[in-house]
C-alpha cells in the first residue's frame, strides 16, 4: 500500500537521510548551547554595571555576534568553505555541514541567552554579590539556574532553527533530507519523495519541541 502510494521513494534512503538530519541537528544544538551560553554570559557580564563591565569586549562581542546573526545561511556557508576545509578537510558529508550549522545558530542563541539572563531579580545577583561569591559561583549558581526555564526554551527554538540550516545545508551536499529532497525529489520531479521528507522534517522538528517542553516543564521552579 505505501509503495504504491509512494512509488519513487527509496526507503533507506529516506531513512538514512533522517538519520544524517538528526545527527546533523544533535551535534550542531549541543555545541551550539555551549558556545552560545558562553557568549551570551560573555555579553552579559560586561554590560554596564555587571561584574565584568567592559565597553569594549561588550562592544566587540556584540558586534560580531550582529554580524553572523544577520549573514544569510546560504551566504554563511560559502563564506566558512575555507573554514570547513581547514578543519574537516572536505566540503560534502553530515561533519562538513557542522561549521556553518554552529557559526550560524551559536550568535543567534548568543542572545536569548542574554535576554534569559537579564530577566533574572537583579537583587538575587547583588545578594550573591554581597555574600562574597565568586564570579564561578554567580554564574553557575545563580545565572545559570535562575535562568534555565529560558535556557531551555532558547535551545529548543534554535535546535528547530537548525533542522531549516540542515536542510539548506543538504542543497549544497551536506546529506540529509533537504539534500533527498532537493536531488531525488525536486530535480527529478518526484513529488512524493519531497512529501515525505517535508513529513519526516515536520516529525523531527514536532519531537524537539516536545522534548523542549518537557524538560522546560520540569526545571521551571515557578
Amino acid at each position: 500500500m505505501v509503495e504504491q502510494l509512494f512509488p519513487n521513494v527509496n526507503w533507506d534512503k529516506m531513512w538514512q537521510a533522517a538519520y544524517e538530519t538528526v545527527y546533523m541537528t544533535m551535534m550542531s544544538t549541543v555545541i551550539t548551547f555551549i558556545l552560545g551560553l558562553a557568549i551570551g554570559i560573555v555579553l552579559f557580564l560586561t554590560s554596564p554595571h555587571q561584574l565584568w563591565a567592559n565597553k569594549t569586549v561588550h562592544f566587540i562581542t556584540g558586534s560580531l555576534v550582529n554580524i553572523f546573526r544577520s549573514i544569510p545561511f546560504v551566504i554563511l556557508i560559502i563564506l566558512l568553505i575555507p573554514f570547513t576545509l581547514f578543519v574537516v578537510g572536505t566540503m560534502r558529508g553530515t561533519n562538513a555541514a557542522l561549521p556553518a550549522l554552529i557559526v550560524g545558530a551559536a550568535p543567534f542563541y548568543a542572545r536569548m541567552v542574554l535576554i534569559a539572563l537579564r530577566e533574572i531579580d537583579k537583587g538575587v545577583i547583588e545578594a550573591a554579590r554581597s555574600m562574597g561569591a565568586k564570579t564561578s559561583t554567580i554564574i553557575f549558581k545563580v545565572l545559570i539556574p535562575e535562568s534555565l526555564p529560558a535556557l531551555i526554551s532558547g535551545i529548543t527554538v534554535t535546535a528547530i532553527a537548525l533542522v531549516g540550516y540542515t536542510a539548506m545545508a543538504g542543497i549544497v551536499g551536506a546529506g540529509g533530507l533537504g539534500q533527498l529532497a532537493f536531488i531525488d525529489g525536486f530535480q527529478r520531479d518526484r513529488n512524493d519523495v519531497v512529501q515525505i521528507a517535508t513529513i519526516l522534517i515536520l516529525v523531527i522538528v514536532f519531537a524537539l519541541q516536545w522534548i523542549g517542553d518537557v524538560i522546560t516543564t520540569k526545571v521551571d521552579k515557578r
